[in-house]
């Protein structure tokens, strides 16, 4: 598949203080959207981040 037609199926989802949920970008793979989350985990201030595929919803 060319990079173009590669579905993005891995988000990386940011939770701020107030509860509220945004989707920090789209992602091919699991690992790649993992690396991702891990550097924003790294770097201040401190905020939850994580991956799921898109279509989940979210239980965090």
């Amino acid at each position: 598949m060319s990079e173009s037609t590669t579905p993005l199926v891995w988000l990386v989802i940011r939770k701020d203080d107030n509860g509220n949920r945004y989707r920090i970008g789209s992602y091919a793979t699991k690992a790649e959207a993992q690396q991702i989350a891990d550097r924003l985990d790294d770097r201040g201030p401190k905020q939850l981040y994580w991956v799921e595929r898109a279509g989940q919803g979210g239980a965090q």
